[in-house]
């Protein structure tokens, strides 16, 4: 979208705010989720979400406008917020906490190996080819399939038809800053390294290179951090993480402008550090939290994470004007080392969640017949 935004004049500003809004979107998505999912179940609310993302798709190249195409933004911004509070949710509850964070490392794996083939789309067809968006739509109409025609019961019903975000932050305050703080630095990365890249001297055929390597780490590394975190405190698996990745963030402020081997290592090595931090942050809420309130979880994480991700950005964009590229790497750096020392703290008071079968630590109310 951005390079076909680019490619019809749209204005750097509109560009921006395409992502902006999206984000925006999902975070009034977080809102209205658990009320939807309460209201219709979880099958039902997965296929209106479906049903939005098609139409928004294929609304895109009939309506090729800035300001037609931003506010589709924010609806398909609302409507992935609510498929992926049904997905994690199905996904947490059906698992326990001995193998969570397996489950939702290859839940992880799926979604990075998704989206590393969506890129390749372009190389199918042009940017200003309807074709894209049609299919598109089609595999959004495919993601129908699997919970339309499964045997397997869905989760319970949410709780509480509202995002909780002062009890889940008593709950579990570690998931809770970490969603926030990782939203932070992740929506710095995903809005800024294209212009980091650019700015150090990599020509834009290497940018997509640089931005994949990242993506690898993530897809490599999210199996074996969740069965760790399976074996160890996650939030000790959290602290490792995080403090490497830090470290990787400072040598970036360091080298300035690494040659680009050296930062396709690096980039490497940020994805399979501070790109895996979510998923040990959503883990380690339901550990604490409990299968009855996989959609309140779901949704209070992916609204921390959007509020960090709105807010961000424009922090960093201000710091890298101010002070150069590696700006970006320092400001991310600062985030991840508050994550360790907040993190560390909570573990001194705290003792880890414990690892029992779900159906022996928690039993979930059931409606009288």
């Amino acid at each position: 979208m951005p390079l076909r935004a680019k490619i019809e004049g749209f204005s750097d500003v509109s560009i921006g705010l395409l992502g902006s809004v999206y984000f925006g979107g999902m975070l009034a998505g977080t809102l209205a989720a658990p009320a939807i999912v309460r209201w219709s179940g979880h099958i039902r609310a997965f296929t209106a979400f479906v049903a939005v993302a098609v139409v928004v798709v294929l609304l895109y190249p009939i309506a090729v406008k800035p300001a037609a195409w931003i506010g589709l933004r924010g609806v398909i911004g609302f409507a992935f917020a609510g498929l992926y509070a049904v997905i994690e949710s199905w996904v947490n509850a059906k698992a326990e906490n001995e193998n969570r964070g397996r489950v939702y490392a290859v839940y992880q794996v799926v979604h990075f190996a998704g989206s590393a083939s969506g890129q390749q789309f372009l190389g199918l067809e042009g940017a200003q080819s309807f074709a894209l968006f049609s299919a598109t739509a089609a595999l959004f109409a495919l993601a129908l399939l699997p919970l339309s025609i499964t045997q397997a019961d869905p989760p319970g019903e949410p709780g509480s038809a509202r995002v909780r975000i002062g009890w889940m932050s008593r709950m579990a305050p570690v998931a809770a800053a970490a969603a926030f703080l990782v939203g932070a630095a992740n929506g710095s990365y995903w809005s800024l390294a294209p212009v980091y890249a650019l700015q150090v001297g990599l020509a834009p055929g290497q940018v997509g290179v640089m931005m994949t390597a990242t993506i690898l780490g993530s897809a490599l590394a999210v199996y074996p951090v969740g069965r760790l975190s399976d074996r160890f405190d996650r939030r000790l698996v959290l602290v490792w993480c995080a403090t490497a990745g830090a470290v990787v963030e400072a040598i970036l402020v360091v080298a300035r402008a690494p040659d680009f081997t050296m930062l396709l290592a690096l980039m490497f090595a940020i994805g399979a550090t501070t790109m895996v931090l979510y998923s040990l942050a959503a883990s380690h809420a339901n550990d604490r939290v409990g299968p009855e309130h996989g959609v309140e979880i779901a949704s209070a994480l992916l609204f921390l994470y959007c509020a960090g991700a709105i807010l961000f950005p424009t922090v960093s964009a201000w710091l890298v004007g101010r002070f150069g590229p590696p700006a970006l790497f320092a400001q991310n750096a600062c985030l991840h080392a508050a994550l360790v020392v907040f993190t560390v703290w909570r573990m001194s008071i705290r003792t880890r969640a414990p690892r029992v079968p779900t159906d022996e630590r928690a039993v979930v109310k059931k409606p009288t017949p």
